[in-house]
């Protein structure tokens, strides 16, 4: 009995441009002698595929099991046409049409196959520094709107060559449509400006650079979402250079390594922290390094984690790689921190450029593809086994988290800090990449252009806006531009709370136990909060437990000093502080007017920020008593407890009424410190007391409330050992505990919970 012919047309949704989707769906329909047509268009890939039904039937169920590697597919959805005998399958022009926009893909690393003909001499692309395929290389950084095709990218501008051309319209070919195909015939091309003038030509311009570096000189590079600033990080001199000059005084420096096994040497790895470097989006993956890794000690000073990347454009490893004719060994470890000042955007426009990167670096190794939308390098670390996002940016913007609620149009505007915002409509919400902190000009005016950017591409017109409840975040005042009314104030740490929600999919039917913990948030009583625990649900943050207040001396002030904060604590707390690391570190006139604020209640703000503990414990164990980056004494109060060999007890908060109350723990650190106990013991037992305070109280929420889902948000839970320790409290009480795999845990985060909870209030 003959097979039936049918056709099929098929809408398929999800990431499917920029991917190779298209030559992929030609090569199958070849391969099961089918005909009929595929074509992008804004909204999505329509397939009409007609054959014997058998055959038709597999290429549906090929679709999604055999797709590029760089696909996500959402949505498949197939409805029946009558056939008409077409004979050949083909590829067709991509159009506008209204609806739901597609989802752009983020850049990804050069792939494998593309590195092996960058350095292979036979190869027409031997040594270009752009070579690329369907599966690799840039996409979201060149794209101009939607559908994905080269006119609408950077890479206009560059006409394909014959040899090209033929390669991009063959559909057995690896770079069968794909849009940023390039050689050296037709392509961007790489020069270097440098004292004296401009040096063109591959070879001539890596070989001066290597040597530049080699010489402890500074150079930006440009890559794909912006300009890094490269050194040599065994140089004292280039990296003391490179500090002044960005006027960066202690935060560590990533580094970029040659391969893995440059990495293993540099830092010790697990299995999780090697899969996460050679994943394609190529993250900072932060690892513990090795004792003696000899490199200069300016580039992490007192920390031990280290922040390794992979090379992930052909030019990154040209620049690892031997340059023939030259003398100057190629580096098998860079520096790679973004081109700017600390608190400005990074540096992606050429002309910006120009007028940003004199005083930076010593020379400026560019090339002429245009960036489109800059972006930051991402960066992760794992915990248990897992990739926790410390900065969502490139390799994963702008892919959308799927949300577990349909919401209007909303643009929802992030934080202060780590800015970063939300886009979002129907069950879609695109995070843009990291913008920063909101600090000056520069940064505000990104963050507009970036919401610009993806409400265009996205073709979304708000109907909704949510911001923070604080009155002063500049953030704000984007919104109000942005509004029709007024904004939606969602409070801080409900936002924390509702964005891990929403990365679990939970749909906010049944509330969960939230522990927000942070530096600070507005409270709904307006005070400084940060240790708080929520019973929350997209509608409702009900506070029901929160550390006890303490005064915090001149505001922000006390924030860049915790030896101020673990004098103030102490002080409030009736607790000797004369004679401890913390008290021996503020001045004389520091200490008496300290507590003459605490003493008069004048000029302190009281805080319940569970960050600001962590800050006056390392200052009261003598390990960090003045900061110049964020969270750098609670980072090092973390290092100190994961390598101590054991706890020594730290007596736990007193809890009652729904009050965390720190002064046992300081209590007993303060007799630890005077009886002589180890500061890294000591820094363990405090991570242990804070862990059972807080475990107890959230099973006193269990027994009110019955509920067993424990969601953890807020910077605070950047901290690996406290989370692991927490996590295992809780589970071991039967808790499910929900942690950040999608966004952030700190305020990079903050933009997905403000659209839930935006969306809720008015629905």
């Amino acid at each position: 009995m003959s097979a039936t012919l049918v056709r099929r047309r098929v809408v398929v949704t999800g990431v499917v441009q920029g991917v190779g989707f298209r030559p992929f769906v030609h090569r199958l329909a070849d391969e099961l002698g089918l005909a009929g047509h595929v074509g992008n268009d804004s909204t999505c890939v329509t397939i009409e595929v007609e054959g014997l039904e058998p055959a038709v039937a597999e290429l549906l169920d090929r679709l999604a099991a055999d797709a590029p590697p760089l696909a996500r597919i959402e949505r498949i959805e197939a409805s029946a046409l009558e056939p008409f005998d077409q004979r050949d399958f083909t590829i067709v022009e991509s159009e506008v049409v209204g609806g739901a926009r597609t989802l752009v893909p983020p850049d990804v690393a050069v792939c494998d196959e593309c590195v092996a003909e960058l350095f292979d001499p036979g190869d027409r692309r031997h040594r270009y520094p752009f070579v690329t395929c369907t599966n690799c290389g840039p996409r979201f950084t060149i794209i101009r709107d939607l559908p994905y095709d080269r006119p609408n990218t950077t890479m206009a501008g560059f006409p394909l060559c014959a040899d090209c051309a033929r390669e991009y319209h063959d559909p057995t070919d690896r770079r069968f449509h794909a849009q940023p195909l390039a050689c050296e015939e037709c392509g961007p091309r790489i020069r270097l400006d440098v004292a004296g003038g401009q040096l063109d030509g591959t070879d001539a311009v890596l070989a001066r650079t290597q040597e530049l570096l080699a010489g402890g000189a500074v150079v930006a590079v440009k890559g794909l979402g912006g300009y890094h600033l490269a050194a040599d990080p065994r140089s004292e001199h280039a990296i003391a250079a490179l500090r002044d000059r960005k006027g960066r005084v202690d935060k560590p420096f990533a580094v970029m390594v040659r391969d893995l096994s440059v990495a293993e040497r540099l830092a010790s790895l697990d299995d999780a922290e090697r899969a996460a470097l050679t994943d394609p989006a190529r993250p900072v993956v932060l690892v513990r390094r090795r004792s003696d890794p000899g490199l200069s000690e300016l580039l992490a000073p007192g920390n031990p984690l280290l922040g390794i990347m992979l090379p992930y454009t052909p030019l990154h490893h040209l620049l690892f790689a031997a340059v023939p004719g030259c003398d100057v060994a190629a580096p098998d470890v860079l520096v790679m921190t973004s081109a700017n000042l600390s608190d400005e955007p990074i540096v992606h426009d050429d002309t910006d450029a120009d007028q940003r990167l004199g005083h930076l670096a010593d020379a400026v190794l560019r090339h002429d593809r245009p960036i489109h939308v800059p972006c930051d390098d991402s960066v992760v670390r794992v915990v248990d086994g897992e990739v926790q996002p410390i900065r969502r940016s490139r390799g994963h913007a702008p892919l959308p988290v799927h949300l577990p609620v349909e919401v209007a149009p909303t643009i929802a505007v992030g934080g202060e800090l780590k800015n970063a915002a939300c886009v979002a409509t129907g069950r879609h919400a695109w995070m843009t990449q990291h913008v920063g902190d909101l600090s000056n000009l520069e940064t505000l005016t990104a963050l507009e252009a970036t919401l610009a950017g993806f409400s265009t591409m996205y073709d979304v017109t708000p109907e909704l806006v949510a911001c923070d409840t604080h009155p002063g975040y500049l953030s704000r005042n984007v919104a109000a531009s942005l509004a029709v009314g007024d904004p939606v104030e969602v409070q801080h740490h409900h936002a924390h709370v509702a964005a891990v929600m929403a990365e679990h999919g939970l749909d906010g039917s049944t509330p969960v136990i939230g522990l927000a913990f942070d530096g600070t948030g507005h409270g709904l009583d307006g005070g400084a909060w940060g240790g708080e625990v929520l019973v929350a649900d997209y509608g409702t943050a009900r506070r029901v437990a929160h550390l006890a207040e303490l005064p915090l001396p001149g505001g922000d002030a006390a924030v860049r000093n915790p030896c101020r904060v673990a004098v103030a604590y102490l002080t409030a707390l009736g607790i000797e502080a004369e004679g401890l690391p913390s008290w021996d570190a503020c001045g004389e006139v520091e200490r008496r007017l300290i507590v003459r604020q605490i003493e008069r209640s004048v000029g302190v703000v009281p805080t319940t920020s569970m960050g600001r503990l962590f800050d006056a414990v390392s200052s009261l164990l003598g390990l960090r008593h003045r900061i110049t980056y964020e969270a750098q004494a609670a980072i090092e109060l973390e290092i100190a407890a994961t390598d101590a060999a054991d706890a020594v007890p730290v007596r736990s908060p007193l809890h009652r009424d729904g009050v965390l109350d720190p002064a046992p723990v300081l209590r007993s650190l303060v007799d630890g410190v005077r009886a002589g106990a180890g500061t890294a013991e000591l820094a363990l037992g405090f991570h242990h007391a804070v862990v059972d305070g807080v475990g107890d109280v959230v099973a006193e929420v269990h027994d009110r409330t019955a509920l067993d889902v424990v969601a953890l948000s807020g910077g605070v839970f950047q901290n690996v050992l406290l989370t692991r320790l927490l996590r295992r409290r809780l589970e071991d009480d039967g808790r499910r505990v929900l942690t950040h795999r999608l966004v952030p845990p700190n305020d990079g985060g903050l933009a997905l919970g403000q659209v839930l909870v935006a969306a809720h209030a008015r629905s």
